[in-house]
């Protein structure tokens, strides 16, 4: 089977990385990509927002299954596009996708259809959100109604703070339409873990839980960021949880959107507070997270492909997935500055040294190479752990493929997610961090307490 993996972020390198080990999958395209995913796939340039484009390339290429990594492709209609030529695809329709791309839809839905979730009030004009604030009080959250690269929500301790995140959404439009209507809600208490369903627009299939770090500096402090590393899997989720999930969100959602007449079928990422009162639905996502894939998909003890294919064509199996083995824990390199303003094009060293310690994975996200560096396309370089841990082995070498040291430079703010694993939640820590000592590149900056609490 020929693969097309949209995107070239970490998440999208962790889906190439995985398909490619796997023997149904004759080979993998990722478009556009980056320095990392050209290790294990053939990068190719296209628009990936253009229905059109990414339709007749995946003709002309005679690709057998597409799979959409970021959301904006899916809000851009990509996924209805390839389905009306007859191409299969991994993501949802336009319309489910919702889920994600509108925090107002998703809120009503989940008032609709009894998902337990936080209390809001739905807004259209600044004064209506000015109000809102007033009625719930601090802390209360402000979340921006579109896509805003992760930006967009707010968790307010103050009154002044929250009138300020309305004010810079909808008068000052620093989110541009997406911040024209916000959600105002109440601050719900309580550990955030990240849940995992596959769904085929009938049935959903748990494949994993994670912990996400979404404040930039440690000890949970600072703006928020899409994600300065994750742990997997979560050591809140147990069997007990992950049936009251299934019950009382995943069921509900998948039978809603089919009643409403957008049968969901992809990947359901459910953002949830484990509050006093039971789990609450913070966000939903409709794509594997970033960095959550980086560490939850190493772990998935079975081929990736034939769920997705089962996924996309209505065929989950019922059985539960096997358990993973070990765990895993991905510390995120990012570009100082972020997520606020910063500098890229920093050469990037010591990536090859850390890939080679044992039980490491190092994933790009905002790489790419210098100008007129070369890397070989599709090579085997680095396809699985350094060493040998959980049944990840050390890919072929590939010398004539690998860049100079200073060939791969930053483009972006979350540069590398770099993955330890282990037996235990020291070991994978200790490996992810041993790793990022290796690495280096002008104003890197990360947290130095991914999965401290829990060690």
């Amino acid at each position: 089977m020929k693969v097309l993996v949209l995107g070239s972020g970490g998440r999208e390198h962790a889906l190439a990385w995985k398909l490619r080990q796997e023997a149904g999958v004759s080979e993998v395209l990722c478009a556009p990509g980056n320095p990392g995913t050209a290790a294990c796939a053939r990068n190719v340039a296209m628009d990936i927002l253009s229905p059109a484009d990414v339709t007749a390339f995946v003709q002309a290429e005679a690709v057998d299954f597409v799979v959409i990594g970021p959301e904006q492709p899916l809000a851009a209609g990509v996924s209805d596009a390839l389905r009306d030529a007859g191409v299969a695809v991994f993501g949802p329709s336009q319309a489910a996708a919702r889920l994600e791309t509108s925090k107002a839809y998703s809120k009503a839905f989940m008032e609709r259809h009894g998902v337990p979730t936080a209390r809001a009030r739905i807004c259209t004009t600044a004064e209506d959100a000015d109000a809102a604030v007033a009625a719930f009080g601090a802390p209360v959250v402000i979340k921006a109604d579109g896509l805003a690269a992760g930006k967009g929500v707010t968790v307010a301790t103050t009154a002044a703070e929250a009138l300020a995140a309305v004010d810079a959404a909808m008068r000052q439009g620093a989110f541009g339409s997406a911040g024209s209507i916000v959600v105002v809600e109440e601050c719900l208490t309580g550990p955030e873990v990240s849940f995992f369903v596959l769904c085929d627009g009938a049935r959903g299939l748990f494949i994993g839980s994670a912990q996400d770090h979404k404040r930039a500096f440690d000890n949970d402090e600072g703006p928020n960021t899409g994600g300065m590393g994750a742990l997997a899997p979560s050591p809140l989720v147990d069997d007990a949880l992950i049936d009251r999930v299934m019950r009382t969100v995943v069921d509900p959602v998948l039978t809603g959107m089919r009643v409403e007449g957008t049968p969901f079928a992809g990947i359901l990422y459910c953002g949830l507070m484990l509050t006093a009162e039971g789990p609450k639905v913070i966000e939903f996502n409709v794509r594997f997270g970033d960095p959550e894939a980086q560490v939850v998909l190493p772990l998935l003890g079975v081929d990736l492909a034939p769920l997705l294919v089962a996924a996309a064509s209505g065929r989950l199996p019922s059985d539960p997935l096997p358990r993973p083995s070990g765990t895993r824990v991905g510390v995120v390199l990012a570009s100082g500055g972020y997520p606020g303003p910063m500098t890229t094009g920093h050469a990037i060293t010591g990536i090859d040294a850390a890939e080679h310690l044992e039980g490491v994975l190092v994933l790009h996200a905002g790489t790419r190479l210098r100008q007129g560096s070369r890397l070989r396309q599709g090579s085997r370089l680095r396809q699985g752990y350094g060493g040998q841990v959980g049944g990840q082995v050390r890919g072929e070498s590939a010398k004539s493929g690998e860049p100079a040291q200073d060939a791969v430079v930053t483009s972006g703010g979350r540069v590398l997610t770099v993955v330890g694993a282990g037996g235990t939640l020291r070991d994978a820590r200790d490996r992810a961090y041993a790793a990022v000592a290796c690495i280096s590149f002008e104003a890197m900056h990360f947290r130095t307490d991914i999965a401290a609490r829990y060690v």
